[in-house]
């Protein structure tokens, strides 16, 4: 089984591009997902850190600053599900209509499907499996790619602490849109934490969505029983502070 089989960047499943996208977009997103599986692949069987982008460029057949280009760090070939995320949060969690616990469960649920949609379509599922932990396991032992994704949490949480400030009518700098960005964009590693736990029992794909879903809906819960009192509340809150 090839990572190149593989699409981490891309939320939605191979052949769902966008209908709008042109002949360039699309050479640029083939080229981007080309160069993300290939230096996947690369880091999986030889180590993160002993691998160069330099050597990722020669496998694809283009340069290291079109490497560079595309990815602006190292880590970022890997991990680049985070701007996809980012993307995510900037559409749905912006949705007035749409509660904040109900969008942030909309975007892990797109993504979760992406990965059990893979999961189903091999034909070792077992095998599929190991990959995606190995995977996992990279990230937990490589330093550099856990300090990445600190920085796109703390960038993540930024965003939408923004957003639900502009929901609400508050400061991004108050502390109820911090603490209420930081408990929502803490569903991902309850998200990820099921995924590794259960991906090592004998659970076929569907069940395997299904269980992990209802762990982040057992959170979500929790949290969304705090964010009730979370509304439109800016001039509460000023009159508060000057009051």
């Amino acid at each position: 089984m090839s990572m190149r089989t593989v699409d981490w960047a891309a939320l939605r499943p191979r052949g769902q591009e966008p209908a709008s996208e042109g002949l360039r977009e699309r050479k640029k997103r083939l080229m981007r997902q080309q160069l993300s599986d290939t230096a996947t692949e690369m880091f999986l069987e030889r180590g993160f850190d002993a691998v160069r982008v330099a050597e990722v460029a020669q496998a694809c057949g283009v340069s290291e600053k079109t490497v560079f280009n595309y990815f602006p760090t190292k880590e970022s070939l890997l991990l680049d599900l985070g701007e996809a995320t980012m993307d995510s949060l900037r559409r749905t969690l912006t949705d007035p209509g749409l509660p904040p616990v109900e969008a942030v469960q909309a975007i892990l649920a797109r993504e979760l499907e992406g990965i059990t949609s893979w999961l189903a379509a091999q034909a070792d599922t077992a095998e599929a499996k190991a990959l995606l932990m190995r995977f996992g396991m990279l990230i937990r032992s490589t330093p550099s790619l856990r300090a990445y994704q600190r920085d796109m949490s703390d960038r993540l949480v930024a965003a939408a602490a923004g957003i639900l400030a502009e929901r609400t009518g508050a400061n991004p700098d108050d502390p109820e849109p911090q603490i209420a960005a930081t408990a929502l964009l803490g569903l991902w590693p309850v998200q990820f934490q099921a995924l590794r736990r259960h991906l090592g029992r004998d659970l076929a794909p569907d069940r395997l969505h299904r269980t992990i879903t209802a762990d982040v809906a057992r959170a979500a819960r929790l949290i969304g029983e705090g964010l009730n009192t979370f509304g439109p509340t800016g001039e509460t809150a000023r009159a508060e502070r000057t009051g």
